[in-house]
């Protein structure tokens, strides 16, 4: 039963507040500050009042093209693929392997005929599609 009889004051404690958060509203906005970007030689508008103009020169090649930003091409995400990377361990390790036609590990020699005969078919496609791979 007391809060009800609280309630009351508390409002009449806060009504002093109010008027506070309307004097903080009162100030002047701040100065106005623009960013330019010029090419060639055109000239830096001047500014008027309290704003600040700002220029940046660019040459004059670069008035129509599209902004560098937008040029770069995003960086691949990841780096290479998973499927790449299993190849390339895959080569690395069959120099070592029997069929590998290398003198490094056991029956190495065993594969220099397969690689022999791998290279003859792959001169004979590119004879006869003139060239073209």
């Amino acid at each position: 039963m007391r809060h009800p009889v609280l309630l009351p004051l508390i409002g009449l404690l806060l009504v002093p507040l109010l008027p506070g958060t309307a004097a903080a509203q009162a100030e002047p906005p701040p100065e106005r500050i623009i960013n330019l970007l010029v090419y060639g030689d055109d000239p830096c508008p001047q500014s008027k009042g309290d704003e600040i103009v700002v220029c940046a020169r660019k040459p004059e090649s670069e008035r129509y093209r599209i902004p560098k930003k937008l040029r770069e091409k995003p960086e691949v995400a990841g780096g290479p693929g998973w499927g790449s990377q299993v190849a390339t361990m895959e080569q690395v390790q069959r120099q070592t392997l029997p069929n590998s036609c290398n003198a490094i590990g056991s029956n190495g020699f065993t594969g220099c005929t397969a690689q022999m005969l791998q290279q003859w078919f792959a001169e004979r496609r590119m004879q006869e599609s003139a060239g073209e791979p």
